[in-house]
């Protein structure tokens, strides 16, 4: 297998672009080689088969959707109120929303990791290390609420996120607005 991390980097993110534009099904080395204008075969030389493939875009759709250490520290500016989560949530919504692309790619690697066992078990394991972490994150950041109020959020913001990118005329900007809103509001205890 071939080492160069940002040749490797360069066809995940090919990877991820094919995903959500083609599905799983579509997902091939030749597609990955096309969509990274590189020479056919180059995505063999990268990835020992078509599963470690769909397993390190799953991976790399993750490094693009978690924020940055400055976006973290950010986010503890200001109160630790109700007010406060609920910009945060709409903050989450706007960055998902910008990378709409990766998020397209991991429903389709969802989908995919109901027939691929090994996959099924790295995303599960990714998904309940990023819902841990929102959670460990949440108390102690000191804002209201407990475990199951980052899990409902967590619930609720993914759906409503899945309707922005998938179906973007249910809601109007206004009404996707005021959701996050009512949610926040339904979910987190006031302080």
């Amino acid at each position: 297998m071939r080492q160069n991390p940002a040749r490797r980097g360069a066809l995940l993110d090919a990877a991820i672009d094919v995903l959500a534009r083609e599905g799983a099904r579509g997902l091939t080395f030749r597609a990955v080689d096309g969509q990274a204008g590189v020479p056919g075969g180059t995505t063999s030389n990268y990835f020992a088969n078509r599963d470690d493939l769909l397993t390190q875009a799953g991976a790399r759709i993750y490094e693009h959707l978690t924020p940055d250490a400055a976006t973290m520290a950010r986010s503890l500016d200001g109160s630790r109120d109700r007010k406060r989560v609920a910009e945060l949530m709409h903050e989450l919504v706007a960055r998902i929303g910008t990378h709409r692309t990766g998020y397209l790619a991991l429903l389709e690697l969802r989908l995919e990791a109901t027939r691929r066992p090994g996959l099924r078990v790295v995303l599960t394991q990714q998904i309940k290390a990023d819902i841990d972490a929102n959670i460990t994150y949440h108390m102690e950041s000191g804002l209201p609420g407990d475990a199951t109020t980052v899990l409902l959020l967590y619930l609720a913001m993914n759906w409503l996120i899945v309707e922005q990118l998938t179906l973007p005329d249910v809601f109007t900007e206004a009404q996707l607005h005021d959701l996050v809103e009512r949610a926040v509001e339904h979910l987190v205890p006031p302080n």
